[in-house]
């Protein structure tokens, strides 16, 4: 895999200057055809709220745990090798984003806690979207993000069952390289072609609410008031 990011740091580092819904907003005004694609619509739970948007590279996984991996112990020990160079190494950084794919039990044990958000961190990730479930909340990598369909107290048979493929966790369907932005409402895919037009487009967003806020905000707001400023958010391009 080449090392040559597709995309300069100084993109990514504008849109991390802006939360996810902002992104999602912003995405509206440049690609209205995804509108509703692209992003997660299912609630995650999020331990760390506090911590600043991440936007990174996916490394996509599907793991399971109700049922035990059918190899053998040295290969079993061989492909989580196989894992930990797919995760770390790539441009970067990067977003861990991972499926469970144990259908009506997703969530039954958890991939993630104490010891892979680490190692993960270790590795250059920033964080990870799951479907699945955390755990060690308290010992957890500080500075680590984690969007979560649950949190449980056992890894039950956790494995990874396949990486470097598509997967689709609360509602976002994402392939191993895509650009996603996350913060604690959810996560975003940003097709490279539109990053950097994003930023613009979010300071777009943002004029236009200002007069909107700046009425509804003041002690001497008015209906007729409210109605002046639509107009004049709507004028602004």
């Amino acid at each position: 895999m080449s090392q040559t990011a597709p995309l300069p740091a100084s993109v990514l580092e504008a849109l991390a200057r802006y939360d996810t819904p902002t992104i999602c907003n912003a995405m509206e005004v440049i690609a209205p055809e995804r509108r509703l694609i692209g992003y997660t619509t299912k609630p995650l739970l999020c331990p760390f709220p506090d911590l600043p948007p991440m936007v990174g590279y996916a490394r996509t996984v599907a793991i399971r745990s109700v049922l035990k991996s059918g190899l053998p112990a040295e290969e079993q020990a061989r492909r989580r090798i196989e894992y930990y160079e797919y995760v770390g190494t790539g441009f970067g950084p990067r977003i861990s984003v991972i499926q469970d794919i144990d259908g009506a039990d997703v969530g039954y044990g958890a991939f993630w806690g104490e010891v892979q958000s680490n190692v993960h961190k270790a590795l250059g990730v920033l964080g990870v979207v799951t479907d699945g479930s955390i755990r060690d909340i308290p010992q957890w990598a500080p500075g680590f993000q984690a969007l979560a369909g649950s949190i449980g107290p056992s890894h039950a048979w956790v494995h990874a069952e396949s990486f470097g493929g598509e997967v689709r966790v609360a509602g976002m369907t994402v392939k191993s390289d895509d650009l996603v932005h996350a913060d604690r409402h959810g996560a975003i895919v940003i097709p490279y072609e539109l990053a950097a037009r994003l930023p613009d487009a979010c300071e777009l967003c943002g004029r236009r609410e200002t007069p909107i806020l700046e009425v509804a905000r003041s002690k001497d707001f008015s209906l007729e008031k409210l109605k002046d400023a639509l107009k004049r958010a709507a004028e602004i391009h």
